[in-house]
């Protein structure tokens, strides 16, 4: 049984993250990509530009941007990245890797939180 977790792309990598899966569509800020640490860019599971603008600094609209993002996890694309990050999660450790401040009302949670109930 793999283990799905969460962190923050600025923390430092740790050996216990399995593959690192970056779920953002935007690379984040003052992050080299060399030095990043990132086995994986999953843009398309990542909610769509439009929605993270719509909800962003809005944690009280949380349950409605969680909603609205289930629904673009249905298309073609974020089914394929979604496919692609099972098949991950099956040989192991899978750390989701999201640059946002609020460690709560983040893509990735809501992203963790459809893949467990999926499998």
């Amino acid at each position: 049984m793999s283990r799905l977790q969460l962190k923050r792309v600025y923390d430092a990598p740790g050996r216990s993250d399995g593959a690192r899966v970056l779920v953002d569509r935007l690379w984040p800020r003052g992050i080299a990509k060399d030095k990043a640490a990132i086995d994986l860019w999953l843009k398309d599971i990542a909610p769509s530009s439009d929605l993270r603008k719509k909800f962003h600094g809005h944690p009280e609209a949380w349950d409605d941007f969680v909603s609205a993002y289930k629904r673009e996890l249905t298309g073609t694309a974020a089914q394929l990245a979604a496919a692609e990050l099972e098949a991950l999660m099956r040989k192991g450790t899978v750390t989701l890797l999201y640059a946002a401040r609020d460690d709560t009302h983040n893509n990735a949670v809501a992203l963790k939180t459809w893949l467990e109930k999926r499998s």
